[in-house]
């Protein structure tokens, strides 16, 4: 599983005309299932999202978690992290999951979450998305379970 994270002041999802997640400061999350993934990615995908200290502490230093900070997650599927672009000029998706896979799985990070972070918000699996953000630093991450 992967995770592109980035610290934000706030973001959202639209899906047509319709806003369907919306978080102030926090994470954005994008994430993308591999055929390998199930039930051990993506709990650990969680713990990194909850516990990777990228907020900053009293003295400015990135030493604080989302679940220290209390602030928002909205998590959002996107199988083209998973694409291969080392050689031509067209991704492949060989390395991103199946279709009911991918579903399954981030279905599953999003439960999971869910349960154990309040404010986690989420896009539409599968929709064609429209997502808004401000980043804060600008501060992003790559994070992969594998």
């Amino acid at each position: 599983m992967i995770a592109l994270i980035q610290r934000v002041l706030s973001a959202r999802v639209d899906v047509g005309e319709e806003t369907i997640g919306v978080i102030g400061p926090g994470l954005l999350a994008l994430v993308a299932v591999q055929p390998d993934d199930g039930e051990t990615q993506a709990k650990r995908m969680l713990e990194r999202l909850l516990g990777y200290r990228v907020f900053a502490d009293d003295a400015g230093r990135m030493n604080r978690s989302l679940a220290d900070t209390g602030g928002g997650l909205l998590l959002v599927s996107q199988f083209t992290l998973a694409a291969d672009t080392r050689s031509g000029m067209r991704p492949s998706f060989t390395r991103a999951a199946p279709p009911e896979h991918g579903r399954r799985w981030f279905e599953r990070l999003l439960e999971l979450a869910r349960i154990a972070h309040p404010g986690v918000e989420t896009g539409r699996f599968g929709a064609h998305m429209v997502i808004q953000l401000v980043n804060d630093g600008p501060v992003t991450f790559w994070l992969d379970t594998g």
